[in-house]
C-alpha cells in the first residue's frame, strides 16, 4: 500500500523529577543537600532516509510519545537521559503543523533531520538549590513535560522531470522503457495508483528521476479522480513532459485532452503550469499520430515530438531534449 499523507500526533517525553536528599554518613553529623537532577525526556526526531519510499509505516502507527527521563538520585546522581525516538521518512516529506497549517521543515535531502517535539527538561534536585544563605535547601523540583503536537507529513517525489497527461497516454510504458522502473501497464485507466519513480541515462555522464504521475483528468484540481491526490508528486519536477494519445479508447479529442490537463496544472498550481514542457505525441505507430503533432504544432507554436515507447521511434531525440532543458534549468539556477 502506498500512502503519501498522513497525520500523527506526538509528545516528546516528560523529564525525571529532581531529587531531594541529604547525606546520611557515618561520622559525618552535618551532611549536606546531596539530590541529583533529573533526566531529560526524549525528542521526537524525523529523519528524512533513503530507502523509505511510502509514509506506511506511519498510518499504522498514528501516537508516538517520547520516553521519560529517569528521576535524580542521592548522592548526586543525575537521572539518566531517555533516548530519543527516530521516525524515518522518505526522502521529499514535507512536515506542516496540523492545526496552524505552516510548513515547519521541508526533508528534501537524506539525512534530513528535525526535532518535531522536545523533551522535557529534567527537575532540579535539592543540591542545585544550595547556596551561601540557603545551605539545606529542602526544595526540588519536578521533571517538565515534553512538547506535544499534531502534525501532517505529506511526501513529495524528488524528481527532476515528471510525466503528465491523460490515462493510458502511455506514461508508465515509457517510463520503463527508459529506466529500469517497471510500474504496471494495462490498457484500462488508471492502471497507475500512485507515482512511479525512474532513472534515466542521458549519455555517459548525465542522469536523471523521471516521475510517472497518475493520470489527471478534468476536475483533477477539485479533487475529482486520482490525479489530484497525487499532483503534489509532480510539484518538485523542474520540466514537465506532456503526453498526448493521438487515438484516445474513450473517443475524445486529443487536442482538448491537452487543453484540459493545461487547465488543471494552472488551477492546481499557477508556476507549475508554467514551467518548461516536452510536448509528445504518443503511439507514433498509430496513423492520427501525425495529424494530431501538426494540430498541437500549430496550438501551441513550438515543437512537438512524435514518440511511440513500443517501437522506440524518436526516444533518443525526447531524451537530448529533455537533457538540454535540465542543463538551461541548472545553468538558471546558479546564475
Amino acid at each position: 500500500m502506498f500512502v503519501d499523507r498522513v497525520q500523527i500526533e506526538i509528545e516528546g517525553g516528560a523529564g525525571g523529577d529532581g531529587c531531594m536528599s541529604f547525606r546520611r554518613e557515618k561520622y559525618v553529623p552535618n551532611g549536606g543537600p546531596d539530590g541529583g537532577d533529573g533526566g531529560s525526556g526524549s525528542n521526537i526526531v524525523l529523519v528524512a532516509e533513503e530507502g523509505v519510499d511510502s509514509l506506511t509505516a506511519l498510518a499504522h502507527v498514528k501516537h508516538w510519545r517520547g520516553d521519560r527521563g529517569t528521576n535524580g538520585g542521592p548522592a548526586n546522581r543525575t537521572g539518566k537521559s531517555a533516548q530519543d525516538v527516530i521516525i524515518k521518512v522518505p526522502v521529499g516529506t514535507v512536515v506542516i503543523e496540523a492545526e496552524a497549517g505552516f510548513v515547519m521543515k521541508d526533508l528534501n535531502v537524506a539525512g534530513d533531520q528535525m526535532i518535531a517535539a522536545r523533551g522535557g527538561a529534567g527537575g532540579r534536585g535539592n543540591l542545585s538549590f544550595k547556596n551561601s544563605t540557603n545551605r539545606a535547601p529542602r526544595q526540588s523540583t519536578p521533571g517538565g513535560k515534553g512538547e506535544k503536537r499534531r502534525l501532517v507529513l505529506e511526501l513529495k517525489s524528488i524528481a527532476d522531470v515528471g510525466l503528465v497527461g491523460k490515462p493510458n497516454a502511455g506514461k508508465s510504458t515509457l517510463l520503463s522503457r527508459l529506466s529500469r522502473a517497471r510500474p504496471e501497464i494495462a490498457d484500462y485507466p488508471f492502471t497507475t495508483k500512485f507515482p512511479n519513480l525512474g532513472q534515466v541515462q542521458i549519455d555517459y555522464d548525465r542522469t536523471f528521476i523521471l516521475a510517472d504521475i497518475p493520470g489527471l483528468i478534468e476536475g483533477a484540481s477539485e479533487g475529482v479522480g486520482l490525479g489530484h491526490e497525487f499532483l503534489r508528486h509532480v510539484e518538485r519536477a523542474g520540466i514537465l513532459i506532456h503526453l498526448v494519445e493521438p487515438a484516445p479508447v474513450d473517443g475524445t479529442d486529443p487536442i482538448e485532452n491537452y487543453k484540459a490537463i493545461r487547465h488543471e496544472l494552472t488551477q492546481y498550481d499557477a508556476d507549475l503550469a508554467a514551467r518548461p514542457e516536452i510536448l509528445c505525441v504518443t503511439k507514433a505507430e498509430l496513423p492520427e499520430g501525425k495529424k494530431v503533432q501538426a494540430q498541437l504544432a500549430e496550438l501551441t507554436g513550438g515543437e512537438v515530438l512524435l514518440i511511440s515507447a513500443v517501437t522506440g521511434e524518436n526516444l533518443n531525440v525526447l531524451l537530448q531534449r529533455t537533457g538540454d532543458a535540465l542543463d538551461r534549468a541548472r545553468k538558471q539556477a546558479e546564475s
